[in-house]
């Protein structure tokens, strides 16, 4: 299969404009609005009937690598229901995206009122660096995780 590359990760939420405003803390800008209505066609295409959304593409920042989440907030239909008691269940259960400096952005994060799972834990990997890494929520209960490379 010619798989190419990633497009984009989508994250639902239920205010728009509180989880826009926190990943663009984290670093990404939107660079694309999506319609707020789209043809029968596209509903099907993911699952549902006609919808109505607020949607972008956004895109972190000066990143090394391309990395674009799908920020959504379903207004018709929609579901409050949080993501996921926990880590273990089927299906994507994290995101996780490179940091330089991870104490530095845990501190940043910290006094912005992220919450975080745990304290930092550190992986070892053989014939690899070693990695630390943290996880935190983003305001729906998406977890997200930092990971620094060691040297």
């Amino acid at each position: 299969m010619p798989i190419t590359g990633l497009i984009h990760v989508n994250v639902n939420c239920s205010d728009f404009e509180r989880s826009r405003a926190f990943y663009e803390m984290l670093g990404f800008e939107v660079f694309m609005e999506a319609p707020e209505r789209n043809t029968p066609e596209v509903a099907a295409a993911v699952g549902l009937e006609p919808y109505h959304i607020r949607a972008v593409l956004m895109r972190l920042k000066d990143a090394s690598m391309p990395f674009v989440i799908d920020l959504i907030e379903w207004k018709h239909p929609s579901d409050s229901a949080p993501p996921y008691a926990r880590l273990n269940h089927l299906g994507i259960a994290r995101i996780a995206m490179a940091s330089s400096d991870l104490d530095g952005d845990m501190k940043r994060l910290q006094d912005k009122g992220v919450e975080f799972i745990s304290e930092p834990a550190t992986v070892v990997w053989e014939g690899h660096p070693d990695s630390r890494f943290v996880c935190f929520k983003d305001p729906d209960g998406t977890v997200l995780e930092l990971v620094e490379l060691l040297a």
